[in-house]
């Protein structure tokens, strides 16, 4: 499965979660090094946006907020073969901290690829925007601006 979509700008607030030593743990062991500390956030619509929802679904993530449509398409679109990785959430002085799926996929762009994770937080405002992580910040090592089209090749 590839999923495309144009890179759009996110709340900024990734990195407050992404740099905890819980997770980061979690993420090496998922993608054989620490992650950058923030998400790239890539807009999906159309059949792209289907394939997500069915991973969503697939991660257990509610997807009420997705056209009834969108959801009844996602129900015909085969994600078995891509294993969910759970990415377990914690306690810290009080503050919770949600947990995830991540799925191993490859970033590809016009100026090369680099392996990463797609990341389905539990807790999301998203329903259309897919969240990646990788050993490096993919804005800077891609030059990738808002608007940019990338993909991302599930494994």
């Amino acid at each position: 499965m590839q999923l495309s979509g144009l890179v759009s700008s996110g709340l900024g607030r990734a990195h407050v979660f992404m740099a905890q030593p819980h997770y980061q743990e979690q993420f090496r062991a998922l993608l054989g090094k620490t992650a950058w500390p923030g998400t790239l956030n890539v807009a999906v619509d159309g059949h792209d946006l289907v394939e997500y929802i069915a991973l969503r679904k697939k991660s257990g993530i509610d997807t009420l907020d997705a056209s009834s449509e969108d959801r009844l398409a996602a129900g015909n679109v085969d994600v078995e073969s891509f294993e969910a990785h759970r990415i377990r959430g914690f306690l810290r002085d009080g503050v919770s901290f949600g947990g995830a799926t991540a799925y191993i996929a490859e970033f590809k762009t016009d100026e090369g690829n680099i392996p990463c994770a797609l990341l389905i937080p539990d807790l999301t405002r998203h329903i259309d925007v897919v969240e990646i992580i990788a050993g490096a910040c993919l804005r800077e090592l891609f030059n990738l601006e808002d608007g940019a089209t990338v993909h991302i090749e599930l494994k």
